[in-house]
């Protein structure tokens, strides 16, 4: 399995990223697809999740400010991120569980200035 997650950036506040990641190894539109994000000295936290189906959950500090959603035919799974604020800022990875085991592509490093 390998997860490749790309979108990254430095922005200002109230500004706009979208990430992408894409996947090989699995069948994609079989999979639950996840966003997760670590800032520095915190956990790595779940923002947001997606279902085979479509279902969607998000993490409370991030419900509608950003948006997931995947392309099945291009593998690619996606974190549309509006409105961001200072503590947005984190390292974002991609996630998928395959076989019981948790995979997590190289994160994006997303930046956001006051």
């Amino acid at each position: 399995v390998q997860l490749q997650a790309s979108g990254g950036g430095s922005v200002q506040a109230g500004e706009s990223l979208r990430l992408s990641c894409r996947a090989a190894g699995i069948n994609f539109r079989l999979y639950t697809m996840a966003w997760f994000r670590q800032a520095p000295g915190k956990q790595r936290e779940l923002v947001s999740s997606i279902s085979p189906g479509g279902s969607t959950n998000y993490t409370d500090t991030v419900k509608e400010r950003f948006t997931i959603s995947r392309d099945n035919g291009r593998r690619t799974l996606y974190l549309q991120m509006n409105s961001l604020k200072p503590e947005d800022a984190a390292v974002y990875y991609c996630s998928t569980r395959h076989q019981g085991r948790d995979f997590w592509g190289r994160g994006t490093l997303v930046t956001v200035s006051s």
